[in-house]
């Protein structure tokens, strides 16, 4: 087997371990194996996501979840080609290559197949949907630096937070932007027309705050179909054409990405009963959670539920749609898959990785 990332996994690893290996590797997709590296099935952060849906423990071995009827590629029966078009065709991003006993000699990668300067890589899942960027906040987190910068133009690395957001979103086509702006609204104009941008740029002036959805209600007119929503703080990698997928084919009004998070408390936990009676002590107990991230889909009959020119929060339309029995999904993503750079600590991580 091919050297370098560290590809197989076997069964009774944790669904933990299987997402530190896959953070490692930048692949999709891990190859099961049993101890004489034997192929058993494949592991994709698809399985992982399902798996996350139904429960939060990542404690469990991956035996419960993986996929056990791969798509495999026979030693010495295939060529570049076969290969490509069945990447193509079942849309995977890594097919194993085994012998005659199913043990596993080595792999092709997506990238291995179109981007080795020989073949030109189709391009990613096309997305025709407007993107809104809540960018009109002081960004206080961010003091003193946006005391003199807006905060969607503070540098991370080489370029704006701004840009980072937008250039994943033109990999799928993306051509449609709408900025909402406030503070230092005059800067941001300035940055983009003199930066001449090759997609298409809308800005909506607040004339006061209006929380984090509040002046989508200026919008109205403009969004006649499902769109995304970010906040101007926050970098989230994920394959957005899935998450869209996932919005649509769940008939959901509002879609939540939602990262994993875990917390550990470093120290003991006392259950007691209503005598002060201890019950249990747990030790340093892991917990378990999604976190909001403050990207979302939204439907554009949701605009209807934001009050016009009022201060609203976003979560107070994902109560206001729950409370109308409107359908509200979650779309998990791993916690390394986000960086929220609009407070310090995470605007220090987001320089150290900064090919996120």
């Amino acid at each position: 087997m091919k050297t370098g990332k560290k590809i197989s996994i076997t069964a009774e690893e944790s669904i933990k371990a299987a997402l530190k290996q896959l953070s490692a590797t930048g692949e999709k997709a891990l190859l099961v194996v049993d101890a004489q590296e034997k192929l058993l099935g494949s592991l994709t952060d698809g399985d992982i996501r399902r798996h996350i849906l139904r429960d939060y423990d990542l404690n469990r071995p991956i035996a419960e979840i993986y996929n056990r009827t791969p798509i495999v590629l026979l030693e010495n029966e295939y060529n570049a080609d076969m290969a490509r078009q069945m990447l193509k065709m079942h849309k995977i991003g890594l097919l194993p290559i085994v012998d005659g006993n199913r043990k596993v000699i080595s792999y092709i990668s997506w990238n291995e197949a179109f981007n080795n300067g020989e073949i030109e890589a189709p391009p990613a899942s096309s997305l025709n949907i407007p993107v809104v960027i809540m960018a009109g906040g002081k960004g206080t987190r961010l003091q003193p630096f946006t005391k003199v910068l807006p905060k969607p133009l503070i540098p991370i690395g080489d370029k704006t937070i701004i840009d980072r957001i937008i250039e994943k979103f033109l990999d799928y086509g993306v051509n449609e932007f709408y900025l909402s702006i406030n503070h230092m609204s005059k800067i941001m104009r300035a940055y983009f027309e003199e930066k001449n941008a090759p997609y298409n740029i809308v800005f909506v002036q607040e004339d006061k705050p209006l929380g984090t959805i509040g002046s989508i209600t200026l919008m109205k007119d403009m969004l006649q179909k499902p769109f995304i929503v970010t906040n101007c703080d926050i970098i989230v990698k994920t394959d957005y054409s899935k998450l869209y997928e996932f919005h649509k084919t769940k008939g959901f009004d509002i879609t939540i990405v939602a990262a994993l998070k875990q917390y550990k408390i470093p120290y003991g936990i006392c259950d007691v009963d209503e005598e002060g009676g201890l019950l249990t002590i747990e030790e340093k107990p892991e917990y378990n959670f999604l976190a909001n991230t403050g990207f979302y889909v939204l439907n554009p009959s949701m605009i209807e539920l934001v009050p016009e020119n009022e201060f609203f929060h976003i979560t107070d339309l994902i109560a206001k749609a729950m409370k109308l029995n409107k359908k509200v999904g979650v779309f998990p993503i791993y916690g390394e898959s986000w960086i929220d750079v609009g407070e310090w600590a995470e605007y220090k991580k987001a320089l150290e990785t900064i090919d996120f």
